[in-house]
């Protein structure tokens, strides 16, 4: 199964294999590389343009790829908080965070449980309307020098702080394939995620599933 490792690590844990017999195939944005009995897929985060096959490891089109640093947008947003960044490499050059309070699930029914439901459903309104406001003031100076958005917190939330402002659009264009599942968009979390930012992908197997 795939795993996310820091990009860091994965050049430590594939030094040693620089230039040993194998088989490196560079396509479709990851590395493949058959040595010492198995086979290691890398797939970075940001992509990997570099395209060729070699009949030896050769890794220098990987980590070139790997220790390059993006401008990087983020949007994080759950249903209590939200988070607005722009990363420039591994530094958080320009942020804000909020919260608000809104209520968890009810359980009981009848006419309390709706009021209940209402009052939910306004706060998290409030919620969005104020995350889509600053994601808009944060973000959207930076719109045409960021090359990656990256998105995150809950799902629902994110596609309706996208919906609500219509120039936020980009983001979704801009998007990272992985969504960043994290359950509190406080600013600790922001400046923790350059590191899931840059995990990159890497996949292990025994070189006999392959022949």
């Amino acid at each position: 199964m795939p795993r996310f490792i820091g990009r860091e690590n994965v050049r430590k844990r594939l030094a040693p294999l620089e230039g040993e017999p194998g088989r490196t195939v560079y396509a479709d944005g990851a590395a493949r590389i058959e040595a010492a009995g198995e086979v290691i897929t890398v797939r970075p985060a940001f992509g990997l343009e570099h395209e060729g096959e070699y009949e030896v490891v050769r890794l220098e089109p990987l980590f070139d790829a790997l220790a390059a640093d993006r401008l990087v947008a983020v949007l994080l947003v759950r249903l209590g908080g939200y988070a607005a960044g722009v990363f420039g490499g591994e530094r958080l050059v320009a942020s804000k965070v909020g919260s608000r309070f809104v209520k968890g699930q009810h359980k009981k029914g009848g006419s309390s449980s709706s009021r209940f439901r209402r009052r939910r459903d306004e706060q998290a309104r409030a919620l969005i309307d104020e995350a889509a406001q600053v994601a808009v003031r944060v973000l959207e100076p930076w719109r045409d020098r960021v090359e990656f958005a990256a998105l995150g917190g809950d799902r629902a939330a994110v596609d309706r702080v996208l919906a609500r402002r219509p120039e936020l659009g980009w983001l979704a264009e801009k998007a990272l394939r992985r969504f960043f599942a994290v359950s509190d968009p406080r600013q600790a979390v922001l400046e923790r995620l350059p590191y899931e930012l840059y995990a990159v992908e890497l996949t292990e197997e025994p070189a006999s599933r392959h022949t």
